[in-house]
Order: C-alpha cells, then sequence, then structure tokens
C-alpha cells in the first residue's frame, strides 16, 4: 500500500507553482511523507474532475475505483483492504 500525489494545475489553476514549490509547501507545510510526483499538464485528461480526486490502483497499475474529493479517506478503507485481501 502506498499513497502518491501527482498535483495539476488544470483545476481552475489552483497549483500554479513550480514543482520545488509544490514539494516544498507539500512536505514542509503539510508535512506530506509520501512521494509527490512533477506535474504533468493534462496527463488524467477529463478523467480527474477536480483537485484532490482520489483513486486506487492495483498492483498492475489499473485505476480499480475513484473517489470525489469530497470522500474522507476512512471511507475508501474498507475497498482498499479488498483489494490488499485483508478485512
Amino acid at each position: 500500500f502506498e499513497i502518491l500525489a501527482f498535483p495539476c494545475n488544470q483545476c481552475a489553476g489552483q497549483e500554479p507553482g513550480s514543482n520545488e514549490k509544490i514539494q516544498d509547501t507539500v512536505c514542509t507545510i503539510f508535512r506530506a511523507e509520501f512521494p509527490i510526483f512533477d506535474k504533468k499538464g493534462g496527463y488524467f485528461g477529463v478523467a480527474i474532475k477536480w483537485n484532490l480526486t482520489k483513486s486506487v490502483v492495483n498492483k498492475g497499475g489499473k485505476v480499480v475505483e475513484r473517489y470525489a474529493p469530497t470522500t474522507s479517506p476512512l471511507k475508501i478503507e474498507k475497498d482498499m483492504q479488498n483489494l490488499l485481501g485483508s478485512s
């Protein structure tokens, strides 16, 4: 199990900073302890509707479920446990 962050600026221009600025903000202010990737414009196309969309990806790299930005990570815990084979 691993959390990965993919910042973008395609959602109402909310992340205009450089990759370095994003890294500094997320790791220093928010104390993120997971990988923060460089911005890639339009990589997900229209599949991502807004910032903080959550995706559960299987070991093969396939997205098996997406969750709205308003969905609490705790609400997807059971789905993640099922994918990992434990409950």
